[in-house]
């Protein structure tokens, strides 16, 4: 079997992996990466299976699996000092994250869906006539938690969530396909 990756090494194609989602609350990449003891005691403790090994062994988030309840049950059981202090400053947010609609979404191929909304308890995602006889998503930054709820029961997995920032650094302004 040929090693498609060393072949694109060769042709200079860059190939990009969307970059992880990290446990809840953790302080940044580097300091995850650096401290992380690959243990696995934040796997078996999440009550709804959605942490696994990623790259290089290392923890990650797989909303495709489930969403978040943000129970800090990983949190608890981790004893590395890799995440900030939620109980000192309850404002934060569990994780920086961009929310996107890809284009093969059902609604915005006029077909009518709305399982995200659905899912979403804190109603962050609604559905609007927009020049269409099927309604069309619009995301409520403001309201979204970033559980993943919405991304493991869309049928065409058209909601994409990506790191935008650890909890410590500051945001940046990224285009995000929110209507």
């Amino acid at each position: 079997m040929v090693d498609l990756a060393r072949r694109n090494f060769f042709k200079a194609k860059k190939l990009t992996t969307a970059p992880a989602i990290r446990l809840p609350w953790v302080l940044n990449e580097a300091t995850f990466i650096d401290g992380c003891t690959q243990c696995g005691d934040c796997l078996t403790s999440c009550p709804e299976n959605i942490i696994q090994k990623g790259d290089g062994g290392f923890p990650e988030v797989n909303f495709l699996k489930g969403e978040c309840t943000f129970c800090q049950a990983c949190v608890e059981n981790c004893q590395q000092p890799l995440f900030a202090e939620r109980a000192l400053a309850p404002e934060i947010n569990a994780w920086d994250l961009d929310i996107s609609i890809k284009g093969d979404c059902l609604a915005v191929n006029d077909v009518f869906c709305q399982s995200c909304q659905d899912s979403c308890e804190t109603e962050a995602i609604s559905f609007k006539y927009i020049n269409s006889s099927v309604p069309q998503p619009q995301i409520k930054l403001s309201d979204c938690t970033n559980c993943g709820a919405c991304v493991s029961i869309c049928p065409q997995s058209s909601i994409e969530l990506t790191p935008k920032n650890s909890v410590g650094e500051q945001p940046t302004h990224t285009n995000r396909r929110v209507i």
